[in-house]
């Protein structure tokens, strides 16, 4: 139920003062208004000089970080945070967890909860995880924030992390193809903004309902202005410019290899892709025998799945590599939590294959009698 937004803020500000905060998190943009930070995340410390309040902000190129003391100078910077027009807060005590949505119409959504976690000590840094995007970030509220999301989202942008240089600067443009609801898209956004580099996200999916549904939670976080979709196939969306980093995240079956393709074709500098299925590899080995001595692989239906799992990656590694980038084959979610937990991390080097490395594909293909889909896709487009 819709509640008058001044009101609101006042009992946001009552606890941001109270000595049992624990931390608080600002960020978004009302309708039609922009803050002077796109996040402000506030919480007490404990200094040489006595208790502070600690107000970290980020204009989205460089973080600014100060402590005040509390009284007068914490009413006034409170007072001042709570004037910017944020979309969201986010508000944890020891006692209770408290979040407020901006709405269309100048309203505020608010959400009241117990404590849901136990609280840090007092002035400490203690977080029982170190996530690369904190759960009580106001995107989750958004996304959703199950713990199963959360560890996804997590293991998502430590694979991230791990194939961006440290020293990455500059204006970044990433594509998310076959971006459904794109719930990783904005943690991505959220993530890569909050180590301050310039981005535009594009998401690419071919309902257009989904398009619609993405581009209305961008503007109500405030983000239309640099995150964008489109509806359109893989292949065929019109994407201008070319990006540098490509994800392509539980695109089914050949819809991977789609993504691949057109990573290539931009030749794009990062490539992530988490595939989902492979049943065009599969439908292959089902169609002849195995070469000798491999038959025990491929008899038993849930083998040879499996099998063609593990092939259909390997090649797609291998292709990637003959076109010039090193790619790698991690683990994506912990598989406790799910089986389709492969991670494709390719960088682009703009090596040229080796003779060798040319000879162990074709070996590889022409032993197990397969052609792979991207195999076929950039021969079509060269």
């Amino acid at each position: 139920m819709p509640e008058p937004l001044d009101a609101a803020l006042s009992e946001v500000r009552a606890l941001l003062l109270d000595p049992a905060l624990t931390r608080a998190v600002a960020a978004g943009r009302r309708r039609g208004q922009r803050p002077s930070v796109v996040r402000a995340e506030l919480r007490p410390v404990t200094l040489k000089g006595g208790p502070r309040l600690q107000i970290s902000t980020s204009d989205g190129a460089r973080p600014y970080t100060r402590n005040v003391a509390p009284g007068a100078e914490a009413d006034v910077a409170v007072d001042a945070l709570l004037a910017e027009p944020f979309g969201n807060w986010h508000v944890e005590t020891a006692d209770s967890t408290l979040q407020l949505r901006v709405t269309k119409s100048g309203e505020a959504q608010v959400h009241r909860a117990a404590a849901s976690r136990p609280a840090p000590e007092p002035g400490g840094h203690d977080r029982a995880k170190d996530w690369l995007l904190d759960p009580g970030d106001p995107i989750f509220a958004e996304i959703g924030g199950s713990a199963a999301k959360r560890r996804q989202v997590d293991a998502f942008l430590r694979a991230l992390a791990a194939t961006l240089p440290d020293d990455l600067s500059g204006p970044l443009r990433v594509v998310d193809l076959g971006c459904g609801n794109a719930y990783l898209t904005f943690a991505a956004h959220r993530y890569l903004t909050q180590r301050g580099l310039d981005v535009t996200l594009v998401g690419v999916d071919v309902r257009e309902d989904q398009r619609r549904r993405n581009t209305e939670l961008a503007e109500r976080l405030g983000w239309a202005d640099r995150v964008s979709f489109v509806a359109g196939t893989i292949a065929d969306a019109q994407v201008e410019p070319a990006p540098d980093l490509v994800l392509a995240l539980h695109a089914c079956d050949t819809a991977t290899d789609e993504a691949l393709a057109r990573a290539l074709r931009w030749g794009a500098r990062w490539v992530l892709a988490a595939p989902c299925c492979h049943h065009d590899v599969a439908a292959q080995l089902r169609a002849h025998p195995a070469p000798a001595p491999y038959e025990l692989l491929t008899r038993q239906g849930i083998l040879r799945e499996r099998f063609a799992d593990v092939l259909t990656d390997a090649l797609r590694a291998g292709l990637l590599r003959l076109h010039g980038y090193r790619a790698e084959v991690v683990e994506f979610v912990d598989s406790r939590h799910t089986p389709r937990n492969l991670l494709i991390r390719a960088r682009r080097t703009g090596s040229a294959p080796t003779g060798d490395q040319r000879a162990e594909y074709r070996q590889l293909v022409d032993q197990w009698g397969v052609t792979p889909r991207l195999e076929t896709l950039l021969a079509d487009r060269r």
